[in-house]
C-alpha cells in the first residue's frame, strides 16, 4: 500500500511522541543534561520540532552545520503534541482548504503553532514522494512545550554521526538498523483535517 502524502511518522508510545531539534552545544548540551532548555534558549522565537529523524538529519547536515552540532531527541507528551496540532495553521495558503487568503492570514496570525509538510528523506537525504511534518511553536505553544510537555531530552548526536558513517561507507542496512523505529502516528479522523493541504 503506498504511503499517503500527509501522514505523521514518529517514534511514539501510548503517552509520548519523540521529536527532534538541533542546536549549538551551548544550548543542546545543557538541555540534554538537565532535561529542560537553558536560560539561553529563546522563548520569544518560533521553535520548529520534527518527528522525522531523517528530516532532522537533512536539516542539520548530520549534525555538521554550524549552530546545529547537537541533535536532541525530545520526548514530549502526546497530549501536548496534539494540542499543538489542534491549535495550528498551515504555514502557507492552500486553495480548497482555506476559504480565501485573507481567512488563512487571520488564522495564521492567531495560531500559536504552524505546520509545514516537506518531502520526507531517505538515508541519502534524497526527497521521497510523501511528506514529513514540521511543527513550529510560538507564544503559548513554545511556552507549553518548554515548561509542560517535555518528558525527557536525549543527546543523539553520536547516533547521527554513526548512521552517517555507515551511509558514507555504503552500508545502508547497518544504517537502517540504527534508525529510530518511526511508525504512523494515530491521528484519527480529525486531527489533520485542517492541515492536510
Amino acid at each position: 500500500m503506498p504511503e499517503p502524502k500527509h501522514r505523521i511518522r514518529a517514534l511514539h508510545t501510548a503517552t509520548t511522541v519523540t521529536v527532534y531539534q538541533a542546536y549549538s552545544p551551548e544550548i543542546g548540551l545543557p538541555a540534554a543534561r538537565d532535561g529542560r532548555f537553558p536560560a539561553a534558549w529563546k522563548r520569544d522565537r518560533m521553535t520548529w520540532i520534527k518527528p522525522s529523524f531523517l528530516w532532522m538529519m537533512y536539516r542539520c547536515g548530520w549534525a555538521r552545520k554550524e549552530g546545529q552540532e547537537t541533535v536532541l531527541a525530545i520526548e514530549i507528551t502526546r497530549e501536548g503534541f496534539e494540542w499543538a496540532l489542534e491549535n495550528s495553521c498551515l504555514s502557507h495558503y492552500e486553495h480548497g482548504l482555506h476559504p480565501d487568503r485573507a481567512t488563512w492570514k487571520r488564522e495564521l496570525k492567531r495560531s500559536p503553532a504552524r505546520v509545514q509538510w516537506d518531502p520526507e528523506r531517505d538515508l541519502r537525504l534524497q526527497p521521497l514522494p510523501y511528506r514529513s511534518l514540521q511543527l513550529g511553536l510560538a507564544g503559548e505553544a513554545a511556552a507549553r512545550y518548554a515548561d509542560e510537555w517535555i518528558v525527557s531530552v536525549k543527546d543523539v548526536t553520536a547516533l547521527a554521526h554513526t548512521i552517517h558513517a555507515h551511509v558514507r561507507d555504503g552500508n545502508l542496512d547497518a544504517a537502517r538498523q540504527l534508525l529510530p523505529a518511526e511508525s504512523a502516528y494515530p491521528s484519527g479522523d480529525t486531527l489533520l483535517t485542517h492541515l492536510a493541504g
